[in-house]
């Protein structure tokens, strides 16, 4: 990989903004579709790409999860920041919050969607065809663990008491946590994008394998 792929791709992983030029203008179709995911994309905030939405709501979902736990003897604090968790996986779960309006499960869902794009168009090539499969699973085991954040983050607010609700609360950092780094659920020593154990850095390692494959950086 090269060193400036390296950058764009890591920068993104830890919610860093993508350069506009960092793609090639004189793209294909099916880069047009991969540009979406890591550049550009009109519908979300400021235009930026899927992936880096992804990465930086996944950031503020874990932030206040941890914040959530802070004091495992107050309701309120777990209460407040578990709202904010779902503002950031999924704006119509809870509007008001820290989240970007677009969330993690609209994002990876998006990422799904405009990486099979590429992959169908008539112009992908065997290394957009090959990863993509790689992309997309990665991507759908984010939105499985992000529905799962829901519903546990369901269950916090209607807890009722700090005794019920902490231990969710800790069950919901790790799903968050997990959001980026996936996890091996089948606890074969492996993260298997099979079983939907991948997290957003498989998403990137599989997108930066594709971007290189395709010299379009």
């Amino acid at each position: 990989m090269t060193q400036r792929l390296f950058y764009l791709v890591a920068a993104a992983a830890v919610g860093g903004i993508l350069p506009g030029a960092a793609i090639a203008q004189e793209a294909n179709g099916s880069h047009t579709h991969i540009r979406h995911v890591l550049e550009a994309f009109a519908p979300t905030p400021e235009g930026e790409g899927l992936f880096p939405i992804a990465v930086a709501e996944a950031s503020i979902a874990l932030e206040h999860a941890r914040l959530a736990g802070g004091d495992p003897t107050n309701i309120d604090p777990m209460i407040r920041h578990t709202r904010h968790v779902l503002n950031a996986i999924d704006p119509e779960e809870f509007a008001n919050g820290p989240g970007l309006g677009f969330g993690v499960t609209r994002a990876t869902e998006g990422i799904v969607q405009h990486i099979e794009l590429a992959a169908s168009s008539s112009e992908a090539s065997a290394n957009v065809r090959t990863h993509s499969t790689h992309v997309v699973a990665a991507a759908r085991g984010v939105t499985q663990r992000a529905e799962q954040i829901v519903d546990l983050a369901r269950q916090i607010l209607s807890s009722g008491v700090y005794t019920r609700a902490y231990p969710l609360v800790e069950q919901l950092q790790v799903l968050c946590e997990e959001l980026t780094t996936g996890t091996d659920v089948s606890d074969d020593g492996d993260i298997s994008l099979e079983e939907g154990e991948g997290g957003i850095q498989q998403i990137q390692q599989h997108l930066a394998l594709m971007v290189e494959g395709e010299g379009i950086l």
